[in-house]
C-alpha cells in the first residue's frame, strides 16, 4: 500500500498548524515546571513531565487548528493567506474538524492524567482558544487574548505538578502574555492595510504603525518586568538573571529588525527570534536551578 498519499496529510495537517512554531510556547512550559519543582522541593516524575508535554502539543495544535478552521473565509480574501492549506484546497474543512477534535481530546485527555484541576480547568483553555479566533470580528485586542493563551502553558504546567498557583509562575505567565502580545503586533502589521479595508480589527488597524510599534515596544518591556518579578522567591539565582539579560539584549535586537516603513525582515524578527527567546531564558533557568 502507498503510503506517500498518508504522510502528505499528515505533513499538511502539521504545516497548517504550523507545528514547528511550538518550540514559542513549550520552554515556558517546561520553566514552569522547573519553579514549581523549586517551590516544592522535588523532582518530576517522568509521567508527570510527559504529560505536560503531551497537553501542551495538545492544546497548541488544537488552537492553531481552530484558529485555522475559523479564519478560512478570511484567509481565503486575504492575498498574504490565500494559499493556507484550506483555502487552498490542502486539507479540508472535515479533516481540520478531525485534527482539532484529536487533539482537544489528547488536551484533555494528558490534563485528566495530571490532576483533577488541571482536567476542570482544560475548557476554560479551550474557551480561549475559540475566543482568540473570533476575537478581530469585534475587538481590537486579539493580540492579548493570544497572549493569555500562550501565558496558559507555564501557568498549567506548575497547576499540574503543585495543584495551586504560587507568584513565581504568575509573574512567568504575566511575562509571556506580554511578549505574545507584542510579537503578534508586529506579525499584525502584515495585514493591516487589509484589516482596514474589510473592518477587521487588530491594534495595528486602530493605532496606526507607528504607535503600533510604540506599544509592542511597551510590552515588551513588560515582559521584561516580569521577567525580573519572577526572581524573588523563586529560589533562582545570578544565572537567572544573566538570562534576563540576554533576553533584554535579543529583544532589542529584534526591534531593529523591523522599522514602520520597513517589514522586509518580519519573518526573521517573528519566527527566529522569538524561538531564540523562548529556548535562552528556559536555558539559563534550568542552568540556574541544576547549578
Amino acid at each position: 500500500m502507498d503510503k506517500a498519499p498518508a504522510f502528505n496529510k499528515i505533513s499538511n495537517l502539521l504545516e497548517m498548524i504550523k507545528f514547528s512554531h511550538t518550540i514559542f510556547a513549550f520552554p515556558f512550559a517546561l520553566m514552569g515546571v522547573v519553579l514549581a519543582s523549586l517551590a516544592s522541593g522535588s523532582l518530576p516524575s517522568f509521567g508527570q513531565i510527559f504529560w505536560i508535554c503531551i497537553a501542551m502539543v495538545g492544546a497548541r495544535s488544537g488552537a492553531m487548528g481552530l484558529n485555522r478552521l475559523i479564519d478560512a473565509k478570511i484567509d481565503a480574501d486575504n492575498p498574504r493567506t490565500a494559499q493556507r492549506h484550506i483555502p487552498a484546497g490542502q486539507v479540508s474543512v472535515f479533516e481540520a474538524v478531525c485534527f482539532v477534535a484529536v487533539s482537544l481530546a489528547v488536551m484533555l485527555l494528558a490534563a485528566w492524567m495530571l490532576n483533577p484541576l488541571c482536567f476542570y480547568l482544560a475548557p476554560v483553555a479551550i474557551g480561549f482558544f475559540v475566543l482568540y479566533a473570533y476575537c478581530k470580528r469585534f475587538t481590537h485586542y486579539a493580540h492579548l487574548v493570544l497572549g493569555v493563551c500562550l501565558a496558559a502553558a507555564p501557568i498549567g504546567a506548575w497547576i499540574a505538578l503543585r495543584g495551586d498557583l504560587g507568584w513565581p509562575v504568575l509573574s512567568l505567565g504575566l511575562a509571556v502574555l506580554f511578549w505574545v502580545a507584542g510579537f503578534d503586533i508586529f506579525y499584525a502589521l502584515q495585514d493591516y492595510e487589509f484589516d482596514v479595508e474589510r473592518g477587521l480589527h487588530s491594534i495595528p488597524a486602530k493605532l496606526g504603525v507607528k504607535k503600533s510599534f510604540w506599544l509592542a515596544e511597551v510590552f515588551h518591556f513588560l515582559m521584561l518586568f516580569f521577567l525580573l518579578l519572577v526572581y524573588p522567591g523563586s529560589g533562582l539565582g545570578a544565572i537567572y538573571l544573566i538570562g534576563v539579560a540576554v533576553v533584554a539584549g535579543l529583544l532589542y535586537y529584534e526591534h531593529s529588525l523591523v522599522k514602520p516603513d520597513d517589514l522586509s525582515q518580519l519573518d526573521a524578527a517573528f519566527f527566529n527570534m522569538n524561538g531564540y527567546i523562548s529556548v535562552t531564558i528556559f536555558v539559563f533557568t534550568l542552568d540556574d536551578a541544576v547549578v
